[in-house]
This record gives structure tokens, C-alpha cells and sequence, in this order.
């Protein structure tokens, strides 16, 4: 099984080509591969490209658990670049097929940067169209935190603090995941507003656990402070990887641009395949 893994500011990726598989992935597959000590190891699987009949490319995004999610920004900018680097795409803007909406990317710098369009962020987790964030609150181990939904395809809950670590991410970030009135489970973004253009963030994510840096997440992070009035339009959002820029219209139509770098490409041994065939 050939692959090549990429990293969007240390959030990492395994790209699989359907064309170079004569099986479908299964569960375990996923799991073993994504494995850090048994496995490549990865925050995902980006399975692609294929047949889409409304856009130019098709894609399946596999967290480590084997779950599938409705988006990642930085999974999309890297199966870009990916597309980019083998000559898949014939122009710098296409468009990718997610789970039940088309993305537009543009790859530039050849490749070391690419900008997706990660739709209109909702504040709520459903399919209303809530305009503005709504607080709401949370009790853990007796402590409280205000939080607010926000959707830009997958749940999120941004929680905005004076001050944030990696430690409140790992302490709080799982059993906020898995609360009960998430019935999808969600993201948890922990947000600290460090002036009207940047804000800073640490992610938990769900499936994938604490992560260096999320495209969707720093998204809804920034669209919430924007939508508070706390930030303006563009914002740039610090995370333990890199930073992320994300642009908002009147509409809360969200455009991402960063970084994206190749760690490796190869062939996954047949006797770990065969060990979870």
C-alpha cells in the first residue's frame, strides 16, 4: 500500500490513493495505521482523490479512531497540495468533495501554501442557522466554563479563557468531547483573544484527541471572537503548530490559508497489512 504523509503545522497526515488498494480500508486498518508506536502514525487518513460528479475531486477524511469526519481544513489543505504535487490538478484553484458540499482550494507558493474555503460558520450544533454565538455553560469536575457552538460542518465548542495551556486541553478537552449533550460528540477549542487580529488556541479534537493545530477549529475559534465583536474580520490564530490565517465576510463565510509541508512518502509493509486484513 503506497502512501505519503504530510504535516499542516504539525497536524499530520496519511494520504491513500484508492487507485493503489485492492481493498477497501476497514476499521482496524485505520486504527493500526494511524498508530504512532505500531503503525506510520498520523491525526488522519485522507482517502482519495475520487470520482465526484460535482466537483473535480472526491475525499474521505478517517480520524485515528476510524471514525469519519465531515471536514478538516487542514486535512483539505493537504490532500490540495498532495493533488498539486502529482500533477492531479492542471490550475492552482479546483474544488474537492466532502461529505455533502464541494470546498474550493488554491495552492500557492508551489504548494508550501494553500487557501480552502471553509464555508459559513453556524453557532449551533444542528441544522438550525443560529446568527450569532449563544453562552452557554458547563460544569467539570466543579469547574464552570461558558461556551459556545459553532458549526462549520462538524461540532465545535469554543470556550474562551484569560489564559490557556496544553494542560487544560488534556485535563478537560475528553470528557467535554463525550458529554452527554453533544449527541455527536464535539471539538473543544480553548480560546485566549490576544488583540482585534490574533487569538490564541489549544484543541482537543474529537476522534483524534490534543492536537497542534486544526483548520476547522480555527475557524470556528476565530468566528466566534469576530462574531462577539472581540476580534475584526481577518485573524490570525496562534496554535502549538504554526499559525493559520482566517478571513471572514459579512456572512461569516470563513477562507483558511497556511502552511503546508511533505514529511515522507513510501510503502506500508504487507506484513502489517496482513496483520490487519
Amino acid at each position: 500500500m503506497k502512501f505519503c504523509k504530510y504535516h499542516a503545522l504539525g497536524n499530520d497526515y496519511i494520504v491513500i490513493d484508492p487507485k493503489y488498494l485492492n481493498h477497501n480500508l476497514s476499521k482496524e486498518n485505520i486504527k493500526k495505521i494511524c498508530d504512532r508506536h505500531f503503525g506510520i502514525g498520523a491525526d488522519g487518513i485522507l482517502y482519495g482523490p475520487e470520482e465526484s460528479d460535482t466537483n473535480e475531486f472526491s475525499l474521505k477524511i478517517f480520524n485515528p479512531d476510524a471514525s469519519e469526519a465531515e471536514i478538516s481544513g487542514n486535512g483539505l489543505r493537504i490532500f490540495s497540495r498532495y493533488l498539486w504535487d502529482q500533477s492531479l490538478v492542471s490550475s492552482t484553484e479546483f474544488t474537492i468533495q466532502l461529505k455533502g458540499r464541494g470546498v474550493k482550494a488554491i495552492v500557492s507558493n508551489n504548494g508550501l501554501s494553500v487557501s480552502v474555503g471553509m464555508g459559513k460558520v453556524s453557532f449551533t450544533h444542528d441544522s438550525n442557522n443560529e446568527p450569532e454565538p449563544i453562552k452557554e455553560v458547563i460544569s467539570i469536575q466543579g469547574r464552570e466554563f461558558s461556551y459556545y457552538q459553532a458549526n462549520v460542518g462538524n461540532p465545535h465548542c469554543v470556550i474562551l479563557l484569560d489564559d490557556i495551556n496544553d494542560n487544560i486541553a488534556k485535563e478537560y478537552g475528553s470528557i467535554i468531547e463525550n458529554a452527554s449533550r453533544f449527541i455527536n460528540r464535539t471539538n473543544v477549542q480553548f480560546v485566549k483573544v490576544i488583540d482585534r487580529s490574533s487569538i490564541q488556541t489549544e484543541i482537543w479534537e474529537r476522534g483524534a484527541g490534543y492536537t497542534l493545530a486544526s483548520g476547522s477549529s480555527s475557524t470556528v475559534a476565530a468566528a466566534v471572537t469576530y462574531a462577539l465583536g472581540l476580534c475584526d474580520s481577518n485573524i490570525d490564530v496562534h496554535m502549538p503548530g504554526g499559525v493559520i490565517n482566517i478571513n471572514f465576510d459579512n456572512q461569516f463565510f470563513g477562507t483558511m490559508t497556511g502552511a503546508v509541508s511533505k514529511v515522507c512518502e513510501g510503502v506500508i509493509s504487507s506484513e502489517i497489512l496482513n496483520s490487519i486484513l
